[in-house]
């Protein structure tokens, strides 16, 4: 776009040459630059406005520099002639006054504003219209005002014209910003928030003994049998499949009662993954502690237990012959030898604990790390043995907060459903597990109670077996809700079988935590219920069945977003491999790199501790 006349033809082509930019830019009193002249110049309104724009001595040197280069540019236009007397400028030229001698070029007066009714009504093909693009008043010049030119013929600063550059104005911007922008698709979706951080966390892995990761998977493996529910289909393995298998990438137990703590196998598996076949992943690799942003603890901690419970469940609550102990000794014993615990006292080292009976002789010691947990149930004890918080049993709540821990999802059991296969579903509420539970599970039980004779509700007793499983699968794919009230624990892999199984979540609790909140919106495919309206006889089954099909099927297709969001699985031999760009690891990694600020600050304060000096854990955030 050209910036239109503004020269007097008073003025020869000399004179004006000889206005340099420094002089005008020295005289400017103040000028009022119109739409098209704005663009040419490329000078942006403070207010984001195209209207006029005043140009004060106290702006910057380069803007005053390129408004006087557009001054002294000679340009050559036609006559003016008359325009019906309307105009599109904030000034009006008027005959020259010669009352007094003096002759020059039109004085110009400001003028009203045209109404935007007036506008609307114009006719462009009957009305000549009169441009007008710059005003200015130069120290010297003032008694020989410059006039605004106008050609005879339609001028290119016309109304049509005004209005494509206004377009254009807008509409690039706007181009630039989506052509310049490469969101994740995940980013696009209303119930997923992922913010902009780096490519990539430094994460060192210490060289613990292999007896206490991959070393615990061949002995699990090398076990006769396991007698407890669940696993036979481990059984069957041992018989037909681990002979053949290499020892370096032996899998994970698929007993659900382990299984559906294996973060620790996926998470180390994709760290042991070399750079080159790293595609995807959030996680970069260090090989130094001092570069590193955190540490991994490459400990199983969930198999070491279960190892345990099977070998001798007798002495897990003991320290005597307690092998599952020996082994969190060791981990610790190694840790605290080297630098990088001393230098951080552990804040920036983190251990997955996912089965609340893990690590359960060395909470207290690791509770300054980040732990990776399903929820806070396991981090204390409130049964019949323990109600007192001064009893030594106690594990305070203190020790775990969302400020330095990160909630990781259960591994799912049951199969992913695609979107494209749901079928109808006849089930109004469908739930299978144990009835009696301890602690806060007693709320199952006067919810089996309440519902177990609604109609279209099915409440089944169930054990995680082969039977079990496919009945599960069934019932979930089913049924239009899933319930989920607490067991043992807050939370359970019961939610995440649900979302895989496209079977809306009925979350009944006062005091849950779940994986990826701020980064995943769980109202957009969730059901939450408080325990009080819970246990109201016949509210929950009528408040289900008060949701309409469209919003049901909304929920529905918001959970098949998220499903590969709490996948860990890659496929992969031994899960050392390529692993899903937005799958469970990548958006644990993004949860611990949001948590650095608080944790590097907290090393920091620990610094300037004087000698002897203990400060009690004392956080206790939500």
């Amino acid at each position: 776009m050209i910036l239109r006349g503004i020269l007097s033809e008073t003025l020869t082509t000399q004179q004006i040459l000889e206005l340099t930019p420094t002089f005008i830019c020295s005289q400017i009193k103040g000028s009022f630059v119109c739409v098209p002249c704005v663009s040419g110049l490329c000078v942006e309104s403070p207010s984001q406005s195209f209207r006029s724009y005043s140009v004060s001595s106290s702006d910057n040197d380069g803007r005053c520099s390129a408004i006087a280069n557009c001054l002294i540019k000679k340009i050559s236009l036609g006559h003016p002639t008359a325009n019906g007397g309307i105009t599109t400028s904030k000034v009006t030229p008027q005959p020259s006054d010669t009352s007094n001698g003096i002759t020059g070029p039109p004085r110009l007066v400001r003028s009203r504003a045209v109404r935007r009714d007036i506008v609307r009504d114009w006719n462009f093909d009957e009305h000549k219209i009169y441009e007008s693009c710059v005003v200015i008043e130069v120290k010297g010049l003032s008694k020989k005002m410059i006039p605004l030119k106008n050609t005879a013929t339609r001028s290119s600063c016309s109304i049509p014209s005004l209005f494509i550059s206004l377009s254009i104005l807008c509409i690039l911007p706007i181009s630039l910003f989506f052509f310049r922008s490469s969101p994740t698709p995940l980013s696009l979706n209303p119930q997923i928030n992922l913010q902009t951080s780096p490519n990539f966390i430094k994460v060192y892995v210490p060289n613990l003994p292999r007896s206490l990761n991959y070393g615990l998977l061949e002995n699990y493996w090398d076990l006769d049998s396991d007698s407890r529910i669940g696993s036979e289909v481990d059984n069957q393995i041992r018989k037909t499949h681990i002979g053949k298998s290499s020892k370096n990438f032996l899998p994970y137990p698929e007993n659900p009662i382990i299984k559906q703590y294996s973060a620790e196998y996926w998470i180390l598996g994709d760290l042991m993954t070399p750079e080159k076949l790293k595609l995807g992943s959030f996680v970069k690799r260090v090989f130094t502690a001092e570069e590193a942003d955190v540490i991994f603890v490459p400990f199983f901690a969930t198999l070491s237990a279960e190892m345990q419970l099977i070998v001798n469940k007798g002495v897990f609550r003991k320290k005597e012959g307690n092998e599952d102990y020996q082994r969190q000794r060791m981990v610790l014993e190694f840790l605290k030898q080297t630098e990088a615990w001393k230098r951080s006292g552990g804040r920036d080292h983190v251990f997955v604990i996912t089965d609340p009976v893990a690590m359960w002789h060395v909470k207290a010691e690791v509770a300054p790390a980040i732990l990776l947990v399903v929820d806070f149930g396991g981090w204390y004890k409130l049964d019949s043995k323990a109600y007192n918080e001064s009893s030594s049993d106690m594990i305070h709540h203190t020790q775990v907060s969302l400020l330095k821990d990160v909630i990781v999802p259960y591994t799912h059991l049951l199969p992913r459903l695609p979107l494209s296969e749901n079928q109808k579903r006849e089930i109004l509420l469908y739930f299978k597990g144990a009835k009696h539970r301890h602690r806060g599970g007693i709320v199952r039980e006067k919810l089996w109670d309440l519902l177990i004779n609604e109609p279209r509700v099915v409440m089944e007793e169930g054990f995680p077996n082969a039977t079990g499983k496919e009945q599960s699968i069934k019932g979930m794919r089913t049924s239009e809700f899933c319930l989920h009230p607490a067991g043992d624990t807050p939370t359970s892999c019961r939610l995440f079988d649900a979302i895989q199984s496209l079977c809306i979540p009925v979350i009944v609790s006062d005091n849950i935590e779940l994986p990826f909140e701020g980064m995943v919106d769980y109202s957009k495919f969730a059901v939450f219920v408080s325990v009080s309206n819970a246990l109201q006889p016949s509210w929950l089954v009528n408040h289900l069945r008060s949701y309409s099909y469209e919003k049901k099927d909304r929920y529905r297709r918001s959970m098949a977003v998220v499903q590969p969001i709490f996948e860990y699985e890659n496929g992969q031999p031994g899960g050392i491999g390529p692993i899903s760009p937005n799958g469970a690891i990548n958006f644990i990694w993004r949860k611990v790199h949001q948590k650095l600020p608080m944790i590097k600050e907290a090393i920091i304060r620990e610094k300037r501790k004087p000698p002897g000096v203990s400060v009690p854990l004392r956080c206790h955030c939500t």
